[in-house]
């Protein structure tokens, strides 16, 4: 009997995940290491330089199947020309499920400046991309032992999906939009059940501005992303504080996120019932020498409802390649 209800309650954590992992790559706070393509297509080829991300994050350390990512990304420019491609992989996994993924990306670059030195630039990517989801049961039962809810083998299930976005990039400012699994999927059949996620579509929205005195080695980049799920309705807002200093190598940079549901979740409190909202705070600092990016993010749970109080860590590495002369005088490190 409490083998039975260790898998029911499995099953339905598994559900409970399985929409958000569906959406493909979970959107955390990563892309604030120099990472923007990793959310918004239309940032592919835009740097002067072509760049390979390479991130692994890990939760609640010291837990058995925590949730964990890891992805490698790769973007450039071809040649001289406005076009601008890369590509995705990625492996999120969590507990008995996993989703392993990868996405394609082409973009376009239109320029309405007058020269190279003013930065004046419209932007548009297009990610297709497929989506394998794993539900592992093999442990789920005794040897011999039969359960009709549990097939006990391990399952899997592929879908396929489009992203879209535009970036514009004038001078220090900057502005990211992007329409996330445009396409509506089938359900999916585990265990016999049919689950329907037709509507996956996540929309986002970044915009920031680079401050600095003329001759300064230090600059400041404020920015926000805010986030809203169609199918639930569900909506989130970052707001986040950079700060970079040029050294002789390369570049110092680090800064702080702070990562708020705009939606609450009813707990029950004593006799009563509250209501709290999800609440991250993110610490990161990085490091560019010469062609090499290193990055550390730590992020906190703030709630007063957690599952662990452990954090959530993860290191960013990146190499820039193929790198031509910084085109514009402008304070836009995603570019420059």
């Amino acid at each position: 009997m409490r083998l039975k209800k260790f898998c029911l309650v499995a099953f339905i954590a598994f559900i409970a995940n399985f929409s958000f992992a569906q959406e493909g790559i979970p959107i955390y706070s990563d892309y604030l290491t120099d990472n923007y393509y990793l959310i918004h297509p239309s940032m592919a080829g835009v740097a002067n330089c072509a760049k390979v991300r390479l991130t692994a994050r890990q939760q609640w350390f010291g837990l058995d199947d925590a949730p964990s990512l890891q992805t490698i990304s790769m973007n450039g420019k071809i040649g001289d020309s406005p076009v601008g491609v890369g590509g995705i992989l990625f492996n999120d996994s969590n507990g008995f499920h996993s989703t392993v993924g990868g996405y394609a990306t082409f973009a376009y670059h239109l320029m309405f400046s007058r020269n190279e030195i003013d930065l004046n630039m419209l932007s548009f990517g297009l990610s297709a991309g497929f989506l394998q989801y794993k539900l592992d049961e093999t442990s789920w039962l005794a040897p011999g032992e039969f359960d009709q809810a549990v097939a006990g083998i391990e399952q899997s299930a592929t879908n396929f999906n489009i992203d879209f976005g535009f970036s514009y990039q004038f001078l220090d400012f900057y502005a990211h939009f992007t329409a996330k699994n445009i396409l509506e999927n089938e359900g999916i059949n585990f265990n016999r059940q049919g689950f329907e996620f037709k509507n996956l579509r996540t929309y986002l929205f970044s915009t920031g501005y680079t401050f600095s005195k003329f001759g300064s080695e230090w600059s400041y980049e404020p920015s926000i992303m805010y986030m809203y799920r169609d199918a639930t309705e569900e909506s989130s807002i970052d707001v986040n504080a950079k700060v970079y200093k040029e050294m002789d190598f390369g570049k110092v940079w680090g800064g702080l996120s702070y990562r708020r549901s705009l939606d609450g979740a009813e707990f029950v409190d004593g006799s009563g019932v509250s209501s709290q909202k999800l609440q991250y705070i993110t610490p990161f600092i990085g490091v560019d020498y010469n062609e090499f990016m290193f990055a550390y993010t730590y992020s906190y749970q703030a709630n007063t409802i957690s599952f662990n109080t452990g954090g959530f860590h993860q290191i960013t590495l990146g190499y820039n390649f193929n790198c031509k002369r910084e085109k514009y005088e402008c304070n836009c490190p995603a570019i420059n």
